[in-house]
C-alpha cells in the first residue's frame, strides 16, 4: 500500500509543481471564485461549455494555496472536460479523495473540495439555481 500511496503523493506534487489548465478562459460560459478562509486557499475556476449548453469543452483555474488545493484543481480541470454540466453536480468529496489517491485527513478535506464546490456553485449560478458573489468552504 505504501508504494501505492507514495505514486498519488508523487501525482499530487506534479499537479501543484505543474498544474494543468492553470490560467483564465477568455470566453468562459461562467466563471466563480472561493476561498478556504482556515489555510488562505483561493480558487477560480472558468468553464466553457459547447454548443449544446450542457458538455464541458475547456476548464481552466487560476489562485493560489496549499498543494492539496492546488493539485485538486488541476486533476478537476482534466477530469471535468467532455462531462456534462450534471455530472459536475454529481460530484462528491469521495470523487475528489478518489481523484487524489490519497486518504484526507479531516484538515484537509476543505483544501480538497474546494475546487469542486466552486465549479458546483459557477454552473448553479449559470443555471440560475444559486445566487453567491463568492464560495467558501465556511458555508
Amino acid at each position: 500500500m505504501a508504494l501505492g500511496s507514495d505514486m498519488y503523493r508523487q501525482q499530487i506534487l506534479d499537479h501543484y509543481k505543474n498544474p494543468r489548465n492553470y490560467g483564465e478562459l477568455e470566453d468562459p460560459t461562467f466563471s466563480h471564485v472561493g476561498e478556504n478562509p482556515l489555510c488562505g486557499d483561493e480558487i477560480r475556476m472558468d468553464v466553457r461549455l459547447g454548443e449544446d449548453e450542457e458538455t464541458i469543452e475547456r476548464v481552466a483555474f487560476s489562485g493560489d494555496g496549499c498543494a492539496i488545493s492546488q493539485a485538486s484543481a488541476s486533476l478537476l480541470s482534466v477530469e471535468l472536460e467532455g462531462k456534462t454540466v450534471d455530472e459536475l453536480l454529481a460530484m462528491d468529496r469521495d470523487d475528489i479523495v478518489d481523484m487524489l489517491g490519497v486518504d484526507i485527513s479531516p484538515m484537509r478535506i476543505k483544501c480538497a473540495v474546494l475546487a469542486e464546490k466552486v465549479a458546483q456553485d459557477g454552473a448553479e449560478i449559470y443555471r440560475g439555481e444559486l445566487e453567491a458573489e463568492k464560495t467558501t468552504t465556511e458555508d
